[in-house]
């Protein structure tokens, strides 16, 4: 299956589906009623590389301070969408705050949680409608820890009286198509056209994640939003995210995704927006930053001079990004490979546009350094005069060809 969604949502000025990019976006973990620390995290983000930013909106003030959120994004030249996230209360937030509801840029919905009963179809339909009245897009976001209990009730027993012999977590997984599918299908019945609605159906688990989004897939053309529910912190959140979405992107499914990365106190809310660029950038499928090759070391390396110089390359590569983004165009696409023995070094090298091959134990201390697979010189020197000599050819690279 290659699939991506036939439909396009537009969120701001930033397609979805319909044969689009894969957009990269991202949450916010500020108290929205915060206008500072909101603002700030949120031009964080977008910096970083996030495409769309979400942002919770849970109470009055929360609904309050969105436009001059807005404002002050718009004054720092940052045009970045913002999507509201609304449960249990969207309906009365985005009625009460209509001002709120023209800045946004879309509306995430989980049918779950827009409220009790018979209420939950009234409610859901009024943000529709809102939607509707303000040409935004909804996303309708449902999760497995938050599911419309009656629907689960509804199949359970249908499959006992059936005799279905489907497993609890069969019916889980198939009541969330369903409310997907039946919450997709409202939307166009409260005046909601195709090109309005992205669906999403998260989990924690990765191979329930691909099983949910093949069967997703196969029965929608509405853009699909990826990734896992709470992936978890560090390694653990990296590969889950990596293992539930790949799949399902390299077989052309999924047309925007969030890495939900359960961030360390005080950590840094961009790594969410790393890992999901460099997984796009690693399947092919985008290019953000300059990929920076490097040798992982053994034996071999005693040294640990190639370990700094990829780090401070790296950094080098942070820190310059954004403006070279602004004046050279494709820079994106820059390889650059910094390897630590003779054994791959010099080939890793000769594959990428710029690379260096340091000496291993043993090997003369000097560094050849290719340019689009040619020898180009050989520096030699300590820790910082290698890193000045390298950065300054990598410098000279990016003008000579981006220039």
């Amino acid at each position: 299956m290659d699939r991506r969604s036939t439909h396009q949502v537009m969120v701001g000025s930033v397609p979805i589906g319909g044969g689009a990019p894969v957009v990269v976006q991202s949450m916010t973990n500020t108290d929205t009623a915060d206008i500072l620390s909101t603002t700030q995290q949120t031009l964080e983000l977008a910096r970083a590389g996030s495409e769309l930013v979400r942002i919770t909106v849970n109470s009055p003030e929360a609904a309050a301070a969105v436009p001059e959120i807005r404002r002050r994004l718009d004054d720092e030249g940052c045009s970045v969408p913002l999507v509201g996230d609304f449960h249990f209360n969207g309906h009365v937030l985005l009625r009460e705050y209509p001002q709120t509801a023209g800045v946004l840029d879309k509306y995430r919905i989980n049918p779950g949680n827009v409220g009790p009963g018979a209420r939950a179809d009234d409610n859901f339909a009024a943000i529709c409608r809102i939607a509707l009245e303000h040409n935004k897009p909804v996303r309708i976001g449902v999760n497995g820890g938050s599911l419309d209990q009656s629907l689960v009730m509804t199949e359970m027993k249908r499959n006992t009286d059936h005799d279905l012999g489907l497993t609890s977590e069969e019916i889980i997984e198939k009541c969330m198509v369903l409310s997907a599918l039946q919450s997709t299908e409202m939307a166009i019945e409260a005046g909601l056209g195709p090109e309005h609605v992205v669906i999403s159906c998260k989990v924690s688990e990765p191979i329930a994640l691909i099983r949910l989004y093949r069967e997703l897939a196969a029965k929608s053309n509405q853009p699909l939003h990826l990734g896992l529910t709470e992936a978890g912190m560090g390694a653990k959140g990296l590969v889950w995210s990596a293992a539930a979405t790949a799949p399902l992107l390299t077989a052309g499914i999924g047309d925007t995704i969030r890495i939900s990365l359960t961030p360390r106190p005080g950590g840094d809310r961009r790594d969410e927006v790393y890992a999901a660029c460099e997984l796009l950038q690693a399947l092919g499928l985008r290019a953000f930053s300059p990929s920076v090759t490097a040798c992982p070391g053994c034996g071999r390396t005693t040294s640990t001079t190639f370990q700094h110089l990829a780090e401070l390359v790296e950094a080098h590569i942070k820190e310059n990004l954004p403006t070279w983004r602004e004046k050279f165009p494709g820079v994106e696409e820059l390889k650059l490979a910094v390897m630590g023995c003779i054994v791959n070094g010099p080939g890793e090298s000769k594959a990428a546009h710029v690379g260096i091959s340091l000496p291993g134990a043993g090997e003369e201390p000097k560094c050849p350094v290719f340019i689009d697979g040619r020898p180009f010189t050989t520096l030699k020197g300590n820790s910082e005069e290698l890193a000045e000599d390298f950065i300054a050819i990598i410098d000279n690279y990016i003008v000579q060809r981006w220039g």
